[in-house]
């Protein structure tokens, strides 16, 4: 009679299977991650990083801690958004149509457009300066990165492009390593990143708003949920997009940390005035060396090329779901003319307007932002109906702590937003 083979003790069998439970895990979450990581980064877009860079040159370090409840409000909205795209397999533009009728979408819809638009001016802004850095003029890197982005999407399918994307938010490294190179006191950020300061000022209220804006900015609301439709996710994969969304919320926000950071401990306490992110990185040269200038440079080459891709691809999924046309990177152009046409326009109208000379780009980079900043509540209004309606989310609805979260939200910004207007008025 054969030996018995001995057996594995039940702690050890346990914590085997527990190992392939978590591999398992880990590898469906990295097959489903995208839609949260992608959105939350290519916020980081020109804009942002102009708006970020403005606020530590200007400001120093007193604008830092907020991008703690912006953080938190975030992973809130977005995880909202996550949440309806897979219980309702609808994109958000979509669901407001049916909910609200087709006059308040349409209305919402030109918002969204001409605001996009100066958001996408904005993105061939910072293609135009980051690479004017390097020495090529505006006129050829504007023409070539246009052309770029619209062969990667017309010619790409949803998981291409994906791909694509998020190889683009690998870059946003560059930022957390310019932070470091500027050897800051971080003794000092801690205070001031837990000491609240608020200035009853209005280019301290506009740089709040600002912040708010492109750190959550509206189109993000209606691509992400576009993104998660058409990438097929179900209820089945909620704990996997809501985890990709909590992931991209928390990374955006902390090459955000380190740009306003960089700026502050550098351009602020040297007394520089700056306009641009390109003046920023400019400026890093004698303050923190070359190195840091071509890295900050080359982070807004990316954030630009990113951001001109998917601004005018969340317009056309945004509009096209508003009046029930096809809307799909799965589907070819034939198939979905308006889809392609209206990312396509985008991009035509984003870069010809750069290469008009004496165009006031500064301003429409800037102000951009604080305008998605004063569009957001009415944003959040709809969506915060929509997934409190049991009739569309069953037993995914809203609890009350996510309700309380997002109030808040509404409130504050509807608050900075008329002190904004008031302070300026006086």
């Amino acid at each position: 009679m054969l030996p018995t083979p001995p057996q594995p003790s039940m702690p050890a069998t346990a914590a085997k299977i527990s190992r392939k439970g978590f591999w398992k895990t880990l590898g469906i979450f990295f097959a489903l991650i995208g839609p949260g990581i992608i959105t939350s980064n290519v916020d980081n877009d020109a804009g942002g990083i102009t708006t970020y860079s403005l606020a530590g040159s200007e400001f120093g370090l007193t604008l830092l801690w907020t991008l703690i409840p912006i953080t938190v409000a975030l992973i809130v909205i977005q995880e909202m958004c996550a949440r309806m795209g897979v219980v309702s397999g609808k994109g958000l533009s979509d669901l407001i149509r049916e909910r609200f009728g087709a006059k308040a979408t349409f209305y919402l819809m030109i918002a969204l457009f001409f605001t996009n638009l100066g958001n996408t001016v904005s993105e061939f802004a910072g293609v135009a300066a980051s690479l004017e850095i390097f020495g090529v003029s505006k006129y050829i890197s504007v023409p070539v990165s246009a052309f770029f982005v619209w062969w990667l999407v017309v010619k790409g399918n949803y998981k291409s492009v994906e791909k694509v994307f998020l190889v683009a938010c690998f870059f946003y490294l560059s930022y957390i390593i310019s932070g470091f190179m500027a050897k800051p006191d971080w003794a000092e950020i801690g205070d001031q990143l837990f000491t609240p300061t608020i200035r009853l000022e209005p280019e301290f209220l506009t740089m709040a708003v600002g912040l708010v804006g492109t750190t959550i900015a509206p189109w993000m609301q209606f691509y992400l949920q576009s993104s998660v439709v058409d990438k097929g996710l179900k209820t089945e994969d909620y704990q996997y997009a809501r985890m990709d969304v909590i992931f991209g919320s928390v990374i955006v926000n902390i090459v955000a940390f380190f740009i306003i950071l960089l700026c502050a401990v550098t351009i602020f306490q040297a007394g520089i005035k700056i306009e641009t992110a390109q003046d920023a990185a400019l400026a890093l040269a004698p303050l923190a060396g070359k190195y840091c200038t071509w890295l900050f440079a080359f982070g807004l080459l990316n954030a630009s090329l990113f951001a001109a891709s998917i601004l005018p691809l969340s317009t056309a999924y945004t509009i096209c779901e508003a009046f029930g046309w096809e809307s799909s990177l799965n589907r070819k152009f034939a198939e979905a003319p308006q889809f392609y046409g209206l990312y396509s326009l985008m991009i035509f109208l984003g870069a010809g307007v750069i290469l008009f000379p004496d165009f006031p780009l500064i301003s429409i980079m800037f102000y951009s932002q604080v305008i998605n900043g004063m569009l957001l509540p009415f944003i959040l209004i709809f969506m915060l109906i929509l997934v409190n309606d049991r009739k569309i989310m069953g037993n995914y609805a809203n609890g009350w702590i996510l309700n309380l979260i997002s109030y808040l939200t509404i409130i504050t910004l509807i608050f900075l937003s008329g002190a904004m207007i008031f302070t300026s008025l006086r």
